[in-house]
């Protein structure tokens, strides 16, 4: 395997870089915070991104993007997420929802919602998960009752990410049932302004969040809002999730964190103990196998051959990375005194990382649901 980027992704990386450093505050630390200006800067970014022909990159270019390779979208996305994801909630339609209206969407369909999808100017959420189907998704309750041509959709979703702020719901409800859970299952394009949806935010001890509940009430859809077939969206659901999951590149801020501690804490770092240097030195090596894994599977999507095999092992790994950098990570603030602004703007990141990180291993599919996934992969191969 030989993923070396070329010239061309150093540019790439510088000029984004150059781009967060001129237009994102040095403390910014994600637009879901207590402070609405937060979310404004993350929105600007994303316009900025896009007026620059950055945010689609890899879209194809009647779709407004520019035609770049995955390689070259792999470092916005990777670049991105080690800044603290200042495109905000984009990256998920960016990711997966325009990329999928791509190849499931009607005409209509594509023209409506991958324009403003490319412009930054629209926020989706996924409504997927509910309280008792979670990494069991397939076993949700969330119904769609014929009426007419189209049907009234009843039930509730939970970890609903963006949903306060989303324009549109990327949605899976069961339109019937058959010999199999996994049959029967639509997606229908959802705008989040329609009659029956309320929305409520979960709040945690981890703080200010980007998580809800939403409610659905006898909401109104029609023919127009199904995206692909109507009782067949396991098959687009399945290939939603490998996309979601390997483009998160949360090993790139591990990565950073990783890397800025030593200038974090100056001198104070020749007096942090050897086995914590040991630690930090392994989560460094941990950071490169999880990157090297996700462009395996970048490499495997783009040529049609990845397994949920694939998908799982990567995530196994990122979520892992995620837990076990933040520990370090605490261990060595903890070990230092960080007065100055650098070293207390190092804290709080290092703090802000720790809390996202406990939810690693439950998010998009819990890392046991992954090793099933995993295992079921190879035993079929051997």
């Amino acid at each position: 395997m030989d993923f070396r980027m070329g010239d061309s992704a150093r540019a790439l990386r510088a000029q984004l870089r150059a781009m967060v450093r001129e237009h994102v505050p040095a403390d910014f630390l994600g637009a879901f915070t207590e402070d609405p200006a937060d979310l404004e800067v993350a929105q600007r970014f994303c316009r900025l991104l896009a007026d620059r022909g950055l945010l689609c990159l890899a879209w194809p270019a009647e779709f407004g993007g520019r035609d770049a390779s995955v390689w070259e979208q792999t470092v916005v996305r990777e670049e991105m997420w080690a800044h603290h994801e200042p495109r905000g909630a984009q990256y998920m339609g960016v990711n997966w929802v325009g990329p999928t209206v791509m190849r499931h969407g009607t005409p209509e369909q594509r023209r409506r919602h991958l324009p403003p999808i490319a412009r930054g100017e629209v926020i989706w959420c996924q409504g997927f998960s509910e309280p008792d189907a979670g990494s069991d998704l397939a076993s949700l309750r969330t119904a769609a009752r014929p009426e007419g041509e189209g049907w009234r959709i009843s039930g509730q979703k939970i970890w609903t990410s963006y949903a306060t702020m989303a324009q549109w719901c990327f949605l899976l409800a069961r339109t019937s049932r058959g010999a199999e859970k996994q049959h029967g299952l639509t997606i229908f394009l959802v705008p989040m302004e329609r009659t029956g949806i309320e929305v409520r935010p979960i709040r945690s001890m981890m703080g200010p969040h980007h998580l809800n509940e939403v409610f659905l009430d006898e909401v109104r859809v029609g023919p127009a809002d199904v995206l692909g077939t109507v009782d067949d969206g396991w098959k687009v659901v399945r290939e939603v999730l490998a996309f979601e999951r390997v483009g998160i590149a949360r090993y790139a801020r591990c990565e950073r964190l990783l890397q800025t501690a030593p200038s974090a804490l100056g001198d104070q770092w020749d007096t942090l103990p050897t086995e914590l240097r040991g630690r930090w030195a392994g989560m460094l090596v941990h950071c490169r196998r999880a990157r090297l894994l996700a462009y395996r599977v970048l490499s495997l999507q783009s040529r049609g051959t990845v397994s949920p095999g694939d998908t799982a092992a990567y995530r196994i790994a990122v979520t892992r990375l995620d837990q076990d950098s933040a520990e370090v990570l605490t261990e060595i603030v903890g070990h230092g005194r960080l007065t100055d602004v650098d070293g207390r703007r190092f804290q709080r990141a290092v703090q802000d990382h720790w809390r996202y990180a406990q939810a690693s291993t439950v998010a998009s599919g819990s890392i046991e649901m992954q090793r099933i996934l995993l295992a079921r992969t190879l035993l079929a191969a051997s």
